[in-house]
């Protein structure tokens, strides 16, 4: 079944040669990391292409997890002239203007002692300020009327099953046209910080599905298998929109992987202390929370790992761009501290990665090694913008040819 985007601004990939995909990890305010990253690669293509190009302008599917999921709707939804709701360089603004108010900071000892007590009987936000700004900017917006093609995992506590909202799936299960502002509040709604979310659609003939979802991160926090997991389902069922290719063609497909940073390389545990911990100590320890530490971070590695063997094994290592700094310390780490110090620090360090070499995770130790010869991520950026802007133009050549326009 062809895709049934109506606002869609890029040609569809049987009009070019590759499958571009962008991927961008959940992590609350260190959303602000792949913002910056972002606004390089945009501005990379303004270049080639002029200031109006937009990242919608060329990916097939963006997908974003948690504030990841909230960046993905920033670059796809469509405004009243059919552009983007947010440019790259604007994400950025966006995440100073409001985190401070998404995640209001408690001071002192006091403040602290509110905190855990308020940690102990629901969540820490009320996510209020969060739900009536995605709403206001929304609006009646669905997943359908997206510029491009989004993937964003939610997790469904009711069914125990991830919910991906997808723009391939809606046409064989029409109750995933949800609400963009429900999907992003739902897809962010984090254990311990964020309330769960309810609510329900319609598909227009009766059937109503209720969903009750958390975090996407439970799922796939970093989701760029998931993005080429629903591209290769399409592959699968001979979607007319794509070319005729196998699966596992993985020349074919560029892919751009963003993370929102991690403390990786600060050891914070140790088994003989662990040895000794109980429930209360696995989930707050010394002001950290190490079972959810040590999950997530297992989680991630593990989906990165597999993209760089399955993309080295298919000699596609020049279409795949992982961009990730596992140096955080402190603050830096932390997803919800919202204090102006720390936001102007997250900015500098997405600044400081754009000069940092290009790297591979080690299979044997996880760090992420340097790449020998393959430059800066910066340098990364605009050699996959060339790649971009020149399958842009093979497509709207394509079209043009169809069209009997050349």
């Amino acid at each position: 079944m062809a895709n049934t985007l109506t606002n869609r601004r890029l040609g569809p990939p049987n009009y070019g040669k590759l499958i571009t995909i962008l991927s961008i990890d959940g992590g609350g305010i260190r959303g602000i990391i792949p913002g910056v990253i972002l606004r390089c690669l945009e501005s990379q293509l303004q270049e080639l292409d002029g200031e109006e190009a937009r990242l919608a302008d060329y990916f097939d599917v963006i997908a974003g997890t948690s504030t990841g999921g909230l960046i993905t709707t920033m670059l796809t939804a469509p405004n009243d002239k059919n552009q983007p709701l947010y440019a790259a360089k604007d994400i950025v603004p966006f995440y100073l203007q409001h985190s401070p108010k998404i995640f209001p900071q408690s001071s002192g000892i006091f403040g602290s002692v509110a905190t855990i007590a308020k940690l102990l009987n629901g969540p820490k936000y009320n996510g209020k300020y969060l739900h009536k700004l995605l709403r206001d900017l929304l609006g009646e917006k669905r997943l359908q009327d997206t510029l491009t093609n989004v993937v964003i995992p939610t997790f469904d506590i009711k069914n125990l099953q991830p919910v991906m909202f997808s723009n391939y799936a809606v046409p064989v299960v029409p109750q995933l046209d949800a609400l963009l502002s429900d999907i992003c509040i739902a897809t962010s709604a984090a254990p311990t910080f964020f309330p769960a979310h309810q609510f329900k659609t319609n598909d227009g003939n009766g059937n109503v599905r209720e969903f009750n979802l958390i975090d996407g991160g439970v799922a796939a926090n970093n989701p760029t298998l998931v993005a080429i997991n629903h591209v290769t389902r399409e592959l699968l069922k001979k979607n007319p929109d794509f070319f005729p290719i196998k699966p596992t063609e993985y020349q074919r497909l560029l892919v751009i992987s963003i993370g929102t940073g991690s403390s990786k390389n600060e050891r914070k545990y140790n088994a003989k202390d662990a040895a000794n911990w109980g429930i209360i100590s696995w989930l707050f320890e010394n002001g950290s929370t190490p079972l959810i530490d040590s999950y997530n971070q297992a989680r991630d590695d593990i989906t990165d790992l597999h993209s760089w063997v399955v993309f080295e094994a298919y000699k596609s290592l020049d279409n795949y761009l992982r961009i990730d700094d596992d140096t955080l310390t402190g603050e830096s780490a932390s997803v919800d501290a919202a204090n102006k110090n720390n936001l102007n620090q997250l900015v500098k360090i997405g600044e400081a990665l754009l000069k940092k070499p290009v790297c591979k995770v080690n299979i044997e130790t996880g760090a992420n090694d340097p790449i020998p010869n393959a430059g800066t991520n910066e340098d990364a950026l605009k050699r996959f913008a060339i790649k971009l802007s020149e399958e842009k133009r093979n497509r709207e050549l394509y079209e043009r040819r169809q069209k009997g326009e050349t």
